[in-house]
């Protein structure tokens, strides 16, 4: 019917990535994914029986074109590619500032640092010198006692010959009996410092430790995701941010975008009334506007 638009096919062709991206380094860029390509069966010139078709079509990588993001919000602080440069996967390809990770990574190392040295306090025990100072403590006692036992046996001869009245003697035992309270408290003292650290202290040393040490392995993880790396082997086909600018995980802009350009691959749009002279497998010769020499080879891939 008049006015009816005409549909099209979708025709993707493989072509040979050597001399399709010879022709465009001639042109000094890299394929530009919405320019326009014709194809041709056969040779240079169609010879009899050969097809010519001229339809509108793009270059791209035989795979799907990967935009590049960061694991974390912040700003990008450097590019490390340009367009057009090829990247290996795991390639740094830009780097998102991380000058505030950095010093909470420092903190968090400082922090476990603590925690450990608290941990080794704990299972430790006390210092040796502490121990020391507490058997020193008990000796004392131990001589006061004897002292104030000596003193007692003596008080209570002088009672019963009666120079001494029952408020002297009674003052004696009364001493004795003090003494004899501080040895305790000394005994009990050195045992405290000796005993080993009891089974709900060490355990929360150890868990202080474990969440410090997690602290810091979320910080350097963290940190790492600052660090954009390639998805995949390929080429940098275009940069989206600049140096400066910011990149968040909620908003859907990338920062850059990567093929596979190892094989390139011209996706055309075919009209219906041609549809029928182009089938899978058939030999192609792929020329572009602005093309200077022979056509690209390749063959059809899919209609």
């Amino acid at each position: 019917m008049a006015g009816t638009p005409r549909r099209r096919a979708v025709l993707i062709l493989t072509v040979a990535v050597v001399a399709i991206w010879a022709v465009w380094a001639g042109r000094g860029a890299a394929p530009d994914p919405k320019g326009g390509a014709s194809a041709a069966a056969g040779h240079d010139r169609p010879a009899a029986g050969e097809v010519a078709l001229s339809c509108t079509g793009r270059v791209e990588g035989a795979s799907e074109t990967t935009e590049v993001g960061a694991g974390v919000d912040g700003v990008v602080a450097e590019l490390k590619v340009r367009e057009g440069d090829h990247v290996k996967a795991g390639d740094v390809v830009a780097v998102i500032d991380r000058r505030e990770l950095k010093a909470e990574l420092s903190a968090a190392q400082a922090a476990a640092d603590s925690a450990r040295q608290a941990r080794i306090r704990i299972l430790r025990g006390s210092r040796q010198e502490d121990r020391e100072r507490a058997d020193a403590e008990v000796a004392a006692a131990e001589a006061v006692v004897a002292q104030a036992e000596l003193q007692q046996r003596r008080a209570a001869r002088l009672f019963e010959q009666g120079i001494l009245s029952e408020a002297e003697r009674d003052d004696v035992r009364r001493n004795l009996d003090v003494s004899q309270a501080r040895l305790k408290a000394a005994r009990k003292a050195a045992e405290l410092v000796k005993a080993p650290p009891l089974p709900e202290e060490a355990a929360k040393a150890e868990a202080d430790v474990r969440a410090a040490q997690q602290r810091v392995h979320a910080a350097m993880q963290t940190l790492e995701k600052c660090l954009v790396r390639a998805p995949m082997s390929g080429t940098v086909l275009r940069t989206i941010l600049k140096p400066g600018e910011s990149f968040s995980t909620l908003v859907p802009r990338p920062i850059l975008s990567i093929a596979d350009t190892s094989r390139l691959r011209v996706r055309a749009e075919v009209d219906e009334r041609d549809v029928s002279r182009v089938f899978p497998g058939q030999r192609v010769l792929v020329r572009g506007e602005g093309w200077e020499g022979p056509g690209v080879p390749g063959r059809v891939e899919r209609l």
